[in-house]
C-alpha cells in the first residue's frame, strides 16, 4: 500500500507537554484546595480533553458539572499562559518531519487540545511542516470520533485508506480504526505497548525515525 500522508497526534507523540499540563492543572487544584496530583499520574489523565482531564483530576466527591467547568474555565485560562514553559519536542522528530517532508508526504496534527493551543505549540515548535493543524473546536467532535481525522483528509485529497495516523494512545489507534487509517503507535509517549496493540495499532514505532522502514 502506498502512503500518501501522515496524522500525528500531539502530546506524547510530537511533543512532551506533560509537566506543563501537570503544573497548570496541579495550580487549579491547589486554588480550590484540592489536592494535586504527582506529575506521572497525568500520563493517564491526558488524551481525552481538556474537561475529562479537570474532571479525573478533581477528587470525586467535587465531580459535578458546575464544578468541571468552573475549573476548566481556569484550566485554559492557566494552561494558555504556561503551555510552552516546559513542552519540547521529543527526540528524533524534526529528523523524522524533514525526511517525511522530503518524501512529498503531506501532514497533518490532529488533536484533542483545544484548536488555539494546538496551533500554537505547533507554530512555535515546529513551523513550517504541516499543511494542516487541527485542535478541538466542538466538544461532540473529540477523538476517537473521527471527523476531525476524516477532515484532513479530505482537505489534503487522500484517502483515508492511504493515511498513517500515528499517536501514543488508546483513542489514537481507535481514531485511525474509527476513520479506516492505518493506526501506528509510538512508545515514548504516555501510554503501553500492552495499550496500543489491545488498542488496534496495525505498527508500533520504538523511536520516530523507525516509521520509514513502514514507507
Amino acid at each position: 500500500m502506498k502512503f500518501e500522508g501522515v496524522i500525528f497526534d500531539l502530546d506524547g507523540t510530537l511533543v512532551n507537554s506533560l509537566e506543563d499540563i501537570a503544573d497548570s492543572m496541579n495550580s487549579v487544584l491547589m486554588d480550590f484546595n484540592y489536592p494535586a496530583h504527582e506529575v506521572e499520574s497525568y500520563k493517564s489523565f491526558i488524551g481525552k480533553g481538556i474537561q475529562n482531564l479537570v474532571r479525573v483530576s478533581l477528587p470525586e466527591s467535587n465531580r459535578d458539572e458546575i464544578t468541571v467547568t468552573k475549573c476548566s474555565n481556569l484550566m485554559m485560562e492557566t494552561y494558555k499562559k504556561n503551555c510552552l514553559n516546559k513542552t519540547r519536542l521529543y527526540d528524533g522528530i524534526i529528523d523524522l518531519l524533514n525526511q517525511l517532508k522530503s518524501r512529498n508526504m503531506k501532514l497533518g496534527v490532529f488533536s484533542n487540545k483545544a484548536d488555539e493551543l494546538t496551533k500554537e505549540i505547533v507554530q512555535e515548535l515546529m513551523p513550517n511542516y504541516f499543511d494542516i493543524v487541527m485542535g478541538l473546536s466542538t466538544e461532540a467532535h473529540k477523538k476517537p470520533n473521527p471527523v476531525g481525522a476524516l477532515h484532513i483528509s479530505e482537505k489534503l485529497n487522500i484517502p483515508p485508506e492511504n493515511m498513517l495516523y500515528i499517536g501514543d494512545t488508546d483513542i489514537d489507534m481507535q481514531t485511525a480504526n474509527n476513520s479506516g487509517m492505518y493506526g501506528i503507535g509510538v512508545l515514548w509517549g504516555f501510554r503501553t505497548k500492552e495499550e496500543l496493540i489491545a488498542s488496534g495499532a496495525k505498527y508500533v514505532l520504538n523511536y520516530p525515525m523507525d516509521l520509514l522502514d513502514i514507507l
